[in-house]
């Protein structure tokens, strides 16, 4: 009987000089009811189906990101850690098959704090995975999951993220960088605000010349559904509004220049285009080299 393994979960292309991998860390199943907050079941279901999506079941990818400058390796997000579902957590092996070791990451940047994006930040075992990196993210994000007096204000499914916080980030006190809105991060990375699915969700522009990507983080979870119906509030926005509104304006941005996109949630290889499409938009994956 053949294997059902398939082949490791990473992708290679280049932005100028830089060369971006997109590394696949496995999915998380859930039920789709429950998944959508503004719209009716059997709706959702329908949008679903017409990409040839299960009706019951939402499967979420997680795609961790690391672009290599020539004067860093930065990684985009933590990653699960192998810590959140039993079909995720394929990380660090698939890192290994591209040949990118956590020892070697310089910097680590956050697009938010959510638990599948800053578990990974320490092994099974409670140690850095990341021995050697500084981490950054943004200075609203880090003040609001910080202050005890939010927790209250919070959505109750996301109260967690205060401990989880404290957790993950302890072995990497010292080495933590809060930027402002609109900073260059490094050279070459600026960071733009996307609030709305947390407080201080952020996004980034990666340019080397005239390349450019965007990494989109969460302003659209799975684009099949997200993209294609821009006003669909997900369970996972903190603000549905607001997620909503920066949602249309970075997928109108990302459209009118047509620039390259990553999001964590897209299917692996989880990079390509955004398209108009009627009253929304649809997802245009890269093609394979």
């Amino acid at each position: 009987m053949a294997s059902q393994q398939q082949a490791p979960g990473f992708y290679r292309f280049r932005i100028g000089s830089y060369t971006v991998t997109t590394v696949f860390d496995g999915f998380n199943r859930r039920p789709v009811e429950g998944l959508v907050r503004n719209a009716p079941l059997p709706e959702v279901q329908g949008v679903l189906a017409e990409s040839f999506l299960p009706s019951a079941t939402y499967d979420g990818p997680y795609t961790v990101t690391f672009v290599e400058t020539g004067r860093q390796l930065i990684a985009f997000d933590a990653g699960t850690g192998g810590q959140m579902a039993p079909t995720a957590g394929l990380l660090p092996a698939n890192m290994a098959a591209a040949g990118l070791d956590p020892a070697r990451v310089d910097l680590v940047i956050l697009t938010h704090c959510h638990q599948d994006h800053i578990h990974g930040l320490l092994t099974r075992e409670g140690t850095a995975f990341f021995p050697r990196a500084e981490l950054a993210l943004a200075e609203p994000e880090w003040a609001w999951w910080t202050d005890p007096g939010n927790e209250t204000r919070s959505p109750e499914g996301q109260r967690v993220n205060f401990a989880n916080v404290a957790r993950r980030f302890a072995p990497y006190q010292g080495r933590i960088r809060r930027f402002g809105p609109g900073a260059e991060v490094v050279p070459g990375i600026h960071a733009i605000p996307a609030p709305g699915h947390t407080p201080g969700h952020s996004i980034f522009h990666v340019a080397d010349g005239r390349d450019e990507l965007a990494i989109l983080a969460d302003t659209t979870h799975r684009p099949e559904l997200f993209v294609r119906r821009p006003g669909l509030h997900s369970v996972f926005d903190f603000d549905g509004a607001a997620a909503e509104a920066t949602r249309r304006r970075v997928l109108d941005r990302v459209t009118t220049d047509r620039v390259r996109v990553i999001g964590y949630h897209f299917p692996f290889p989880a990079t390509g285009h955004i398209a108009r499409d009627g009253a929304g938009y649809r997802y245009v994956p890269a093609e394979w080299a």
